[in-house]
């Protein structure tokens, strides 16, 4: 641009002052004391005025655009015109809008809803807005131009104005009226889950569940197909059916039986390779569901239990090292009781445990033995007697391992624990195993009693293992018992809030131990008999669970209430299911999973995305 100017030139020249070095006429110049005068009135009489010539401006197109990827700001002219040619063509749009509606056959006026849909590749962005409300508006009137409005409305939500999006996005429902475009409006919908305006992504809740309410089926495949083939949006999509489908299911899954069969299917396919919580929401949500429910017959409580199954990998080689699986089993085993407590088989856990794991026990990395010890333990109580039976052996034998021969300065409180209550309560169904097991003589008149044969040794090793554990518990929780006292007074001595909030861990974790101890003690003693009693009821109740709150004391003056007998009275009732209870919350409050990437993957189906399980706290 500097070179299409020209400079005037430095020379002398008609009306041009002379150079500094000419001659001047002193004689001429006005006297220093000469009355004084006016500075532009010397300037006007002394020079004549500065004549440059003109300068040349090139039109603006010539004139080159130093950033061609920024368009040029148009001149105030053209602006002028593009906003009079934007207020002409929504001018058209209205008039076209208006012209459809007053219309008695429709059909007749093609033309002018190809004009609308045609706005969609103009310039002008608010015709472009109202093009996106006219096109839903009208858009059955036309079905031969159905296809054409349906790529115009894409394109839409493709744009950059935020406003022509939203506009767009909130008349998609009214094109989902047709069945034939549900799936793929759904699908596009779900694919703008993601946007980052809360806005836009409002907007786009509300289109989806308009188009849900319109038509589930076809609403919910292609949202459920995202998270079945594991697409980038497809946690984004979980969210949405946690948080607005799952919540309306007594709306939206009618007819029942039909509807919750549907979306059974749709979860079973999706649940092919999840996260841990991603598994636990879909779960929790079919267990809601009344094909599920009490008063479900027991194939629908085994189908659940195939799902879970099916995620626990039960059918695959365990592997020492790869802690992922050993955490699936552990949760989903966990995530198994409810459906356990209602009658369905725990065979394949079981099995898979003695088979599997066991052989594998020392090599297991330690902080994930208790996990699966806490799972068994918790489990035993809905073991069928003949999966008893099988386990029994192997729960004896990793009892020799960890209860000591004699007193010993301490041993695995927790393995013991387990362990014990473990060992009860499936000798409980199937008593006279544990007479080859630990020498009892337990007589049911089976063959199976094996009372013939001598198994005083094991007796005899089983007794001494049993009081050696005592010994040394009871050593121990006196220890314990003693150290209790002193942390009152640490906390009354803390001075920061991280010393009282360690110290009361502490004194919560000494509490815990406690218990544990006397439960061990009141798991060993009835067994120094010869012809024992399992413990099989709620007497125990495991030191890691949520312990059960001790009655209110009876106010004095109240008739005390009787005990029942007959298993129908309040207290019967209250008790039955309390340990169950306690199992199910500890099942779903205590898992912890991780999230995508968190583990090495199953890599199931060939995917292997690499969603991890979490530990079992």
């Amino acid at each position: 641009m500097a070179s299409t100017f020209q400079r005037p030139q430095d020379q002398s020249g008609p009306g041009l002052p002379a150079p500094a070095d000419a001659s001047v006429d002193r004689a001429s110049a006005p006297s220093v004391l000469a009355p004084p005068f006016s500075c532009s009135q010397k300037l006007r009489t002394t020079f004549s005025p500065l004549r440059l010539p003109p300068p040349t401006v090139p039109s603006p197109s010539r004139i080159p655009n130093p950033n061609p990827q920024i368009p040029r700001p148009p001149p105030m002219a053209a602006a002028a015109a593009d906003a009079d040619a934007d207020a002409a063509e929504v001018e058209r749009l209205y008039e076209l809008g208006e012209r459809l509606s007053s219309a008695k056959d429709k059909s007749e006026h093609a033309a002018d809803y190809e004009a609308i849909i045609a706005a969609v590749k103009g310039q002008s962005v608010k015709a472009k807005q109202l093009a996106a409300q006219l096109i839903p508006r009208f858009f059955r009137s036309f079905p031969a131009l159905a296809t054409r409005a349906m790529s115009a409305m894409f394109d839409l939500v493709e744009m950059e104005e935020l406003a022509i999006r939203i506009q767009a996005i909130r008349g998609f429902p009214l094109l989902g009226k047709d069945t034939e475009f549900v799936s793929k409006i759904a699908d596009i919908l779900g694919q703008l889950l993601t946007s980052e305006e809360n806005v836009e992504r409002d907007a786009v809740h509300k289109a989806l569940m308009s188009l849900i309410r319109q038509d589930v089926k076809n609403s919910l495949q292609p949202l459920f197909k995202h998270v079945e083939s594991g697409s980038e949006i497809r946690e984004k999509i979980i969210c949405f059916l946690r948080d607005k489908v799952f919540p309306l299911k007594a709306e939206l899954l009618k007819p029942q039986a039909e509807m919750e069969r549907f979306i059974t299917d749709l979860i079973k396919k999706s649940v092919q390779d999840v996260t841990g919580s991603e598994f636990e929401l879909f779960m929790g949500f079919l267990r809601s569901l009344s094909i599920f429910g009490d008063s479900a017959p027991r194939e629908s409580f085994q189908e659940l239990i195939e799902i879970i199954q099916a995620q626990a990998d039960l059918d695959s080689q365990f592997n020492v090292s790869d802690i992922d699986h050993i955490e699936r089993w552990s949760s989903c085993m966990y995530m198994a009781l409810p459906i356990f407590m209602r009658g369905a088989s725990s065979s394949k856990f079981l099995n898979y445990f003695v088979k599997q794991i066991v052989p594998a026990f020392e090599k297991i990395p330690e902080e994930k033995k208790l996990d699966l010890l806490k799972t068994i333990a918790a489990s035993s109580p809905y073991a069928a007697a003949q999966d008893s039976r099988q386990l029994l052996p192997s729960v004896v034998q990793l009892l020799k391992k960890y209860m000591p021969g004699k007193k010993v300065e301490d041993i695995n409180h927790n393995y013991v624990e387990c362990l014990l209550y473990t060992f009860h309560h499936l000798a409980h169904k199937t008593p006279n195993t544990t007479n080859s097991l630990c020498g009892y003589k337990i007589v049911t008149g089976q063959p199976s009693d094996r009372l013939g044969e001598d198994f005083s040794e094991h007796y005899k090793d089983f007794r001494e293992r049993l009081t050696g554990t005592e010994e040394t518990v009871r050593a121990a929780s006196k220890r314990l018992t003693q150290g209790m006292a002193d942390f009152n007074k640490a906390i009354t001595s803390a001075k920061t809030e991280e010393e009282k909030t360690k110290i009361k861990s502490d004194q919560h974790t000494a509490t815990r131990t406690m218990r544990s101890y006397n439960n061990i003690l009141a798991m060993t003693h009835p067994l120094h008999m010869k012809s024992p009693s399992f413990i099989s009821d709620k007497k125990i109740t495991l030191s890691w669970m949520e312990q059960p709150k001790k009655p209110a004391a009876t106010t004095a003056g109240l008739k005390r209430s009787q005990p029942a007998t007959n298993g129908n009275g309040p207290a019967s009732k209250k008790g039955r299911g309390g340990m169950q209870n306690q199992l199910v919350n500890r099942a779903f409050e205590g898992l912890s999973y991780g999230g995508r990437g968190s583990g090495r993957g199953r890599g199931r189906g060939g995917r292997g995305r690499g969603r991890g399980w979490g530990g079992y706290r």
